[in-house]
């Protein structure tokens, strides 16, 4: 509706400066700036390289956002930014340009969390979210596995990772296996060509009765793998059986964590929910257990400031008080703090 609020939203937790811009929620724009090319000769993200070309992308992205949306920063009604978690730096960056966008344009500021944001982000594709849903986040810096009866107020722990995220295995069995940075898109590409069942590698923690993940195990056992098989190993067959150990895992404990709390809806939000295999074995097991999967578009699901504007017009919507000018970054920011 015309009437509803038009909220900015900005994203720098790691390398991507996203903008977007919502009226309630109406995705208008969604515009991002990687550095991604930046970070691949080193072979994972630069903290202090990110910080400086959200620096130097910030203002050109958010004027290309209004651009896009065929706005005026005096249409703008409240300003979201993510204030955690993140690389510190690449935080403090995002942090200090919405709030002098706020204080010059004399409208609310809102600092989101980045996980909630990544769970509010779906309602811009598939609607209000069910009140319970179940959410199962992963991306290069979290896996988790979230309850959230009000994403505006309340969203709870189930279980995370207790040492490689999800993406951050994929990245580096990806290096292993000689595949380009980020490794989640080349991983995904590669195991199209092989076989899921070539090899057993392990699942971690599947069946330790907890919600917790844990990957680095599987990414010891594929390095070593690969080191026995030399010259001869099939990148395909790696790929797809490493990957598929993945998805496995994560859809296994999702679909328990769903039981265990009478949860009907799961949604998958972060980098890897992009994962062709991912989407594919959760809808096939969610089918089965009669559980509605809600997936949002690729696009949507790595980071963005889309996500951010969503859950700063979600918390307006539900009559949040606006966040304090002098609100930090927290690198650390917990899951149960929604906004600060």
């Amino acid at each position: 509706m015309a009437d509803q609020p038009i909220v900015l939203g900005i994203e720098t937790s790691c390398d991507e400066t996203g903008v977007g811009i919502v009226r309630g929620h109406t995705l208008l724009a969604d515009t991002i700036a990687s550095s991604m090319d930046e970070h691949a000769r080193f072979g994972g993200v630069v903290p202090e390289v990110a910080s400086r070309a959200h620096l130097d992308a910030m203002a050109q992205t958010v004027e290309s956002a209004l651009t896009k949306a065929g706005l005026r920063f005096a249409d703008i009604d409240a300003v979201a930014v993510t204030a955690g978690p993140g690389l510190a730096g690449a935080l403090l960056v995002g942090v200090a340009a919405a709030k002098a966008y706020a204080l010059g344009l004399g409208v609310p500021l809102y600092g989101v969390n980045h996980l909630a944001a990544h769970v509010a982000v779906d309602q811009l594709e598939h609607g209000p979210l069910p009140k319970p849903c179940l959410a199962l986040l992963v991306s290069g810096g979290h896996s988790s596995l979230l309850l959230v009866p009000d994403v505006a107020k309340d969203v709870i722990s189930l279980g995370s990772t207790v040492d490689d995220a999800a993406g951050e295995a994929f990245d580096k069995v990806a290096r292993v296996l000689g595949l380009p940075f980020p490794g989640g898109p080349h991983i995904d590409r590669a195991a199209r060509e092989g076989s899921g069942t070539a090899i057993a590698f392990p699942r971690g923690k599947a069946d330790d009765g907890t919600l917790d993940f844990s990957f680095s195990g599987l990414k010891t056992a594929v390095a070593r793998y690969v080191e026995r098989s030399g010259a001869g190993v099939s990148v395909p067959d790696v790929a797809a059986s490493f990957q598929e150990a993945v998805v496995d895992v994560l859809t296994r404990k999702a679909l328990e964590a769903c039981a265990r709390h009478g949860v009907e809806h799961l949604l998958i939000g972060g980098g890897v929910a992009a994962n062709s295999r991912l989407r594919a074995l959760a809808q096939e097991r969610c089918d089965a257990a009669g559980i509605t999967l809600r997936v949002p578009r690729p696009g949507l699901c790595t980071d963005n400031g889309a996500m951010v504007a969503a859950l700063g017009a979600t918390l307006l919507e539900a009559g949040a008080a606006p966040s304090d000018l002098a609100i930090p970054a927290d690198s650390s920011l917990p899951i149960t703090t929604i906004n600060v």
